[in-house]
């Protein structure tokens, strides 16, 4: 087998590996974020700022695996592109 095939074959393992790790987790946290969300409606005695910080929170760690997607998906484009191009 040709290493260059050899080697867009492990970019491309690689890549499915993360992609399906990458939904995964984020399914499991956006159930998490689902399940925050409906305690916090449940919860009279937590105040309003308490709630208001649990939001941005959210909101921020959903920006950030935004960002980390985006640059993993560029860094596997760039590797593509400098080993030739993969599949």
């Amino acid at each position: 087998m040709d290493p260059k095939e050899t080697l867009n074959q492990m970019i491309q393992y690689n890549k499915t590996v993360f992609e399906n790790t990458f939904n995964s987790l984020t399914m499991l946290q956006d159930q998490m974020e689902k399940t925050m969300d409906m305690f916090m409606k449940q919860s009279a005695w937590l105040p309003a700022e308490g709630k208001k910080v649990i939001e941005e929170y959210s909101t921020a760690y959903r920006k950030a695996r935004e960002n980390f997607k985006n640059a993993v998906d560029e860094s596997f484009k760039k590797v593509e592109g400098f080993f030739g191009g993969a599949g």
